[in-house]
């Protein structure tokens, strides 16, 4: 990373100049190397000469801030990244890199290829991104998609860090819900078949049903209705979730999103998990009987008002038993490192329960993140919309994917916080103009794409064995450089937040980058036949680096797009 690589000179040049007598010798503070909030101020700069200061001041000495930043300046390695620094205010060290440094950088860019950015700061450690999560009764609502995009984008991010991750999709197949479920699909089974067959007063109304129940039909043919009738719920509540999971990983999938493993709320039951959890809570105090129901005594822990219940008064365990199960499986069973379940902001009450439960379980609550998304909002025609146009019913993912594009959907959920709300405009996503961020990005990577095509039309052959990298001087290339440089820092910075929503600016900086340097910088030219070469391995860093970008956000970066656009 360039911010280490800086951090290792100063350390290099406050070592040389305690050598040479220019500095006391007494124990240095850290360096921290950040980047200035104000351009101008260098590309990045340090404090170091201040809080060295005052560390002489303790040993006795009296050193003037200003004297120990000189004094750093004289001492920096001659070959390394840093080409000049400025000294301001009480003591700031400004920093400006080298320019043949940053040169020197664009081969490992290229030579790194897919890999450019990949940062080892997970170092092998496992965790598990769970998201999505949806109870298998229905297609996923369009909201869904916004908790999808950030769990897999999420999870690319961790990948990119170094970090072993698995992908997790919480099969909510266990409680009532479902029951009524299976019961809806029996009962829309046997209209289809002629049978006056009412559907549960509080059963699933959604056309949909009627499709789930065709299929049955289709294949089965009146099997179900020669059945007793709770034996043929029995037998489709087992074919109605497979239905379900196959149409909830076809709508997923036409959003790029898959799963290691679909994980089933119903096998913690089946394999006793449940049941031992709660005895293992039970022997230890965490439980109690009230009101006829077994309780989870929430309140004994931090910020917990109220306890919770886990077994209903008819016998029955609810959601939160299941809960507890499942993320003891998760720490205790598995053995993550840490997970981090993406859930939407309705769910935020849930958040100071389960860090009791974790320390109820004995287990560091610090290694289970709840990250918390906002609504959307679907906007077209400037009016929000509700409704499918076909259905008259709810929008699915599914849906909108078909209307704006994977891409787009993605880039769009990615593209704030998730805490924030997002308004969709659904016309602006399919929009082919620079207004369009995710066209803007890809139409960039398209346009570097094109260099390569364009090349033996304008008599140029590239020869990236034979680079003159002392050509990139102007400084449209530089900064180009420099920005892509950046994406290491990104890659930290998403892991940090636990949201990848800054790379979708850094992809459109990226791009604006390179697009001033193919304004500024004629990139094939048959009378310049060196300088052409050495911006065209450029265009091929910069290439490489915005595809890597776009592929972290799970956003396809195409070889070439038919519109006329200027950028």
């Amino acid at each position: 990373m360039v911010r280490d690589d800086i951090k290792l000179s100063i350390e290099q040049a406050m070592a040389a100049a305690q050598a040479g007598g220019a500095l006391p010798d007494i124990e240095w503070p850290a360096v921290e190397v950040l980047r200035p909030k104000q351009t101008g101020h260098g590309d990045y700069s340090t404090n170091v000469a201040m809080v060295a200061s005052a560390a002489a001041r303790k040993a006795g000495g009296n050193v003037n801030p200003r004297a120990i930043a000189q004094a750093i300046a004289d001492h920096l390695p001659a070959d390394g990244p840093i080409g000049s620094v400025e000294i301001a205010g009480p003591g700031f060290i400004n920093i400006f890199l080298a320019d043949e440094w940053l040169r020197r950088q664009v081969p490992k860019i290229v030579e790194a290829g897919s890999s450019f950015g990949n940062i080892d700061q997970g170092r092998g450690q496992h965790w598990q991104v769970e998201y999505v999560s949806a109870n298998p009764t229905g297609p996923l609502h369009y909201g869904g998609a916004r908790n999808a995009a950030i769990g897999d984008a999420l999870a690319n991010v961790l990948e990119a860090a170094g970090y072993t991750v698995q992908r997790e999709f919480y099969v909510n197949d266990a409680g009532n819900q479902f029951n009524i479920f299976a019961a809806t699909l029996y009962a829309r089974y046997a209209q289809l078949l002629g049978r006056d067959e009412p559907i549960p007063e509080d059963g699933y109304a959604g056309d949909y049903m009627i499709d789930y129940a065709q299929g049955l039909v289709d294949e089965y043919g009146d099997r179900f209705l020669t059945m007793e009738k709770s034996a043929a719920i029995t037998e489709l509540k087992v074919l109605g979730e497979e239905i379900v999971l196959a149409a909830l990983q076809a709508q997923l999938a036409k959003l790029g999103v898959h799963f290691d493993r679909w994980f089933r709320e119903q096998s913690l039951y089946d394999s006793g998990l449940v049941d031992m959890v709660l005895e293992k809570l039970r022997v230890q105090g965490d439980l109690a009987e009230r009101d006829g129901a077994i309780w989870f005594l929430a309140s004994n822990y931090p910020k917990v008002e109220k306890d919770e219940v886990v077994i209903r008064t008819n016998g029955m365990p609810t959601y939160f038993a299941s809960d507890i199960a499942y993320h003891y499986e998760k720490f205790a069973v598995r053995g993550f490192d840490r997970v981090i379940n993406v859930w939407g902001v309705d769910h935020q009450g849930h958040v100071p329960r389960m860090a009791a439960v974790m320390t109820a379980l004995g287990l560091d609550p610090g290694r289970l993140t709840i990250v918390l998304h906002g609504l959307v909002k679907l906007i077209r025609d400037g009016k929000e919309v509700k409704l499918s146009k076909r259905r008259g019913t709810i929008i699915t993912i599914g849906e909108v994917v078909d209307e704006v594009g994977a891409d787009a959907t993605r880039f769009y959920l990615l593209s704030r916080g998730p805490e924030s709300p997002i308004e969709f405009d659904m016309n602006l996503a399919v929009a082919e103009s620079a207004s369009n961020p995710v066209f803007y990005a890809q139409y960039s990577h398209a346009r570097i794409c094109s260099i390569a095509v364009m090349a033996p039309t304008k008599k140029v052959t590239p020869d990236f064995d034979n680079v003159a990298l002392e050509l990139l001087t102007d400084p449209a290339e530089l900064t180009l450089i420099r920005k892509l440089l950046e994406l290491e820092e990104q890659i930290e910075t998403a892991v940090e937040k636990l949201s990848p929503h800054n790379l979708t600016f850094y992809s459109l900086e990226l791009a604006r980058s390179y697009n001033a340097f193919y304004r500024d910088c004629k990139v094939l030219d048959a009378d310049a036949p060196a300088l052409s070469n050495a911006r065209m391995y450029l265009c091929e860093a910069a290439r490489i680096g915005l595809a890597k970008t776009l592929a972290l956000l799970g956003v396809s970066a195409p070889d070439s797009m038919y519109a006329e656009v200027e950028l």
